[in-house]
């Protein structure tokens, strides 16, 4: 069976709250096989494009399509998906090999561009979708928006306090420390307890969130004792999987695959042998900031992880190519700041 797809996407303030949607047609286009549409939560207008056309090839692949014809108004993505455009963006990457993955159940597939006029009942649905993420019920007056600050984002933040665990054995000695479970070491339990009473003193904060390894745990429960809150757990922020190098110090790993070792410090693609590539952190990192987001819109939440996703949050909120994972320290118990608005704007508090 032969179908068309139209696929759309959107963004408002790229990034901001977005939003996909999509539609299978009979090959004549006569008939509406499927439609499709979702809020995604704070993504960029690229992201919420691929996301359509997963939606659809997905679709199309439930029907037993086994010839497509792919339109949608984004160029990028049709050239990308035709071949012609590498895929350069670390956002891209997976969804760009998620979708070229459901391409490949079909006998054959075609890209093609149209204008945004000539793609209207993707577009609705996409408009929809976005409109389901950004209104609220409210028996409530909404309040009046928050006058813009001096980088024009408005309405009131989301602030994520970014809070690095104590002090391991492993980081004594400066060790790759991803998924094993070293507990904190005597420096590191007091380390906590001074984060803890600082963070006490200061207040306003809604909500506890930490990684689920033993280090970051007890970090966060010292915390949550001064705040009187629970620790909520999210697998989402455990630290990097560094496979083969996990307790390894640099030099011991750069000795062990050299070639290897140099490529990862370079390329977020790069996978440590047995590990996680830096791009794969990226994405479940932008998963647990759109929780973060939607859960607790406005508030003030403590997020007690590692390295790499602080420095992956801190990232998102700049807005920053993946450059900036190397050109960041993170001290031991440090705390870092990002706000993200309700327009789609961010910002790091230093």
């Amino acid at each position: 069976m032969k179908v068309v797809i139209e696929a759309d996407g959107g963004s408002r303030g790229n990034p901001g709250p977005a939003g996909y949607g999509a539609v299978v047609f009979s090959a004549d286009r006569s008939t509406v096989l499927a439609e499709r549409k979702e809020s995604i939560g704070f993504a960029t207008n690229n992201v919420a494009e691929y996301r359509g056309l997963i939606a659809g090839l997905t679709a199309a692949s439930e029907l037993d399509a086994d010839e497509v014809v792919v339109f949608m108004d984004s160029k990028l993505v049709v050239e990308q998906m035709s071949g012609r455009w590498r895929v350069k963006h670390p956002d891209l990457m997976e969804l760009n090999r998620e979708a070229a993955q459901l391409a490949r159940r079909f006998g054959s597939i075609e890209y093609g561009w149209i204008p945004r006029a000539q793609n209207s009942h993707a577009d609705r649905l996409a408009n929809e979708a976005m409109d389901g993420a950004v209104q609220a019920p409210s028996a409530a007056p909404a309040a009046a928006p928050a006058s813009p600050g001096w980088s024009g984002a408005r309405g009131e933040p989301t602030r994520l306090l970014l809070l690095r665990h104590g002090q391991t054995e492993l980081s004594v000695d400066r060790r790759y420390s991803g998924r094993g479970n070293p507990a904190l070491t005597e420096l590191g339990r007091r380390q906590a307890e001074a984060a803890a009473r600082y963070l006490g003193d200061k207040g306003g904060i809604d909500a506890v969130l930490s990684s689920p390894l033993q280090r970051a745990h007890d970090t966060a429960a010292a915390a949550a004792t001064q705040l009187g809150l629970d620790v909520v757990i999210d697998d989402d922020l455990i630290e990097t999987d560094f496979g083969a190098w996990e307790g390894l110090t640099f030099t011991e790993a750069s000795q062990r695959d050299p070639d290897l070792h140099l490529h990862w410090l370079r390329d977020t693609s790069v996978v440590p042998p047995g590990g996680e590539s830096f791009d794969k952190v990226a994405e479940r990192v932008r998963r647990v900031r759109n929780r973060i987001v939607a859960d607790h819109a406005g508030s003030t939440v403590l997020v007690v992880s590692h390295v790499t996703p602080i420095k992956t949050m801190l990232r998102l909120a700049l807005d920053g190519n993946a450059g900036i994972l190397y050109r960041l320290h993170l001290d031991l118990a440090s705390l870092s700041i990002a706000e993200f608005y309700p327009d789609g704007l961010a910002s790091v508090r230093l």
